[in-house]
């Protein structure tokens, strides 16, 4: 299977060429950067492949494109890729509301997968959270998440999921809406990713902890999304993560 990495330059993106590199399944069809950035021409990691720029005829070339960018260099590949049907699995957040209207409408002529988090076992960490947040509704819940001090404090769009996850599990059945979760930010160090759910259960408390330990966690599972979009989906539309495992 051959895989565009889109945002190769980034943290992500380097990771996810060395997890194609590597597996002997997976070629690199194409390693796409900005078409200003330093890494133009240069070869990757001594293959034929050339950091470029994204061009319009991407999906001749590939059987799937990953993208670890920005929301704005998102949009612009979606307007790249036209109406061609490759699948698309995007790491990116922070998108606004029309933005994600705009990846919903070009949702309709390929599939597209949009996650917070791709890290390997992050989809049963939040699983899980959701089903003891079901089963106790009227529990304090406490969103704790530490990543790396370069990191903007904002909080995280892995956060934000969870929330929305646990307050709907809490609300499902009840009279009334759960209240929002408590989220804490925390940057320390070169932390890659930790992301605690406390549970206050008035005399008893509950705690999930998910750690990423290298960046390749996040390549891996985005890898593992790009195979299941490319080779399992039905067709065009619009998938989270959470499809894999439904």
């Amino acid at each position: 299977m051959r895989i565009a990495v889109f945002g190769a330059s980034g943290r992500i993106g380097t990771r996810l060429i060395e997890a194609i590199l590597a597996r002997p399944d997976l070629q690199l069809a194409a390693a796409h950067v900005s078409s200003t950035s330093a890494w133009l021409g240069r070869s990757v990691a001594g293959t034929i492949v050339e950091y470029r720029p994204a061009e319009a005829t991407i999906n001749a070339h590939c059987d799937a494109i990953i993208d670890f960018s920005t929301p704005e260099a998102s949009l612009q590949l979606q307007e790249i890729v036209g109406n061609r049907s490759v699948p698309i699995v995007i790491g990116t957040t922070g998108f606004s509301d029309a933005q994600l209207a705009t990846l919903g409408a070009a949702a309709k002529l390929r599939p597209v997968m949009i996650g917070a988090n791709f890290a390997l076992g992050f989809g049963a960490f939040a699983t899980s959270t959701c089903r003891f947040a079901a089963m106790h509704p009227s529990a304090l819940v406490t969103i704790d998440e530490t990543y790396h001090q370069r990191k903007k404090r904002v909080v995280s769009g892995t956060s934000l999921q969870l929330a929305r996850g646990i307050r709907a599990a809490q609300s499902k059945g009840a009279a009334d809406a759960a209240p929002e979760p408590d989220i804490r930010i925390h940057r320390l160090a070169d932390t890659v990713g930790i992301n605690q759910v406390r549970f206050d259960l008035g005399v008893a408390k509950a705690s999930f902890t998910f750690t990423v330990d290298t960046l390749a966690a996040y390549a891996e599972g985005a890898l593992n999304a790009a195979l299941w979009l490319a080779t399992e989906a039905s067709g065009p539309g619009l998938y989270s993560p959470s499809d894999m495992w439904s």
